[in-house]
């Protein structure tokens, strides 16, 4: 692999990693648009949307683990909502991403911008309140966050992503999740869901394995990083950033599939 390609990968590795640790998500709303068409832009190399889904799959199993990690201590990992929404979205993304390898690259492509336009939508909605909730006194519905959670794992597993681009959104909006819980909580149910998207991508042969490691030794440096510097961002700032991130993301894709 030449030089110029592993450097660019490890760029985008980081800022990707950097955003997961600060945004709550596995990185994969930014490192799958980046990984699919800057490299071709600066003429270093050239992935397919099969790569990298399964690129993006191995990176967000270690962007996230790496940001858990950082939040591990206090009370912003709500574990009732991890383990009613981490145990759907892992059969989600099992189911998604061994059926992953019977669609062709467009049916990827156009089931990723369908979810993005979905996360959009949902992050532009009103969300009066929720971080005037004490963490001791969140309460959500469980088997609705256990259902999205399932559809979310379907449709993560089949682009490779642990799906945190949906479920903050969702978290935010119809569970009401104070937002740092949100952020710190989804690293961890996102964790779970890249346990099946991974399994899923390696068990069929779609991972491109020395671009993969450049994406986890990115990730090990960038997620931590990010998370520290979230839990000293004002939470509406956090929120407009990742809707400005998703919107973006959505409209490159659409104009691609269009």
């Amino acid at each position: 692999m030449d030089i110029s390609l592993i450097l660019t990968i490890l760029v985008i590795g980081l800022i990707g990693s950097f955003i997961s640790g600060m945004l709550g998500v596995g990185g994969a709303i930014i490192n799958f648009p980046l990984l699919l068409y800057i490299p071709a832009l600066l003429g270093v190399g050239h992935f397919t949307a099969h790569e990298v889904s399964g690129i993006t799959a191995i990176q967000v199993f270690f962007a996230t683990i790496s940001g858990v990690w950082t939040y591990r201590k206090g009370d912003l990992l709500n574990k009732k909502l991890i383990a009613y929404m981490g145990t759907s979205i892992l059969i989600g993304s099992l189911i998604g991403g061994f059926g992953s390898n019977h669609l062709p690259e467009s049916g990827i492509n156009l089931i990723y911008g369908i979810l993005a336009i979905i996360a959009v939508v949902m992050m532009f909605i009103p969300k009066k309140g929720i971080d005037d909730i004490p963490f001791n006194q969140v309460k959500f519905n469980k088997w609705l966050a256990a259902i999205l959670a399932l559809v979310v794992g379907i449709g993560a597993g089949i682009v490779g992503a642990g799906g945190a681009f949906l479920l903050v959104p969702i978290m935010l909006t119809v569970l009401k999740i104070p937002t740092r819980m949100t952020i710190a909580s989804s690293l961890a149910i996102t964790f779970i869901s890249s346990i099946g998207s991974t399994v899923g991508k390696i068990t069929t042969g779609q991972i491109e394995y020395l671009p993969a490691m450049i994406m986890v030794v990115a990730s090990l440096i960038a997620a931590p990083i990010g998370a520290k510097v979230s839990r000293k961002m004002n939470t509406k700032i956090l929120q407009i950033i990742l809707a400005v991130l998703i919107c973006i993301t959505a409209i490159k894709v659409w104009m691609d599939i269009l």
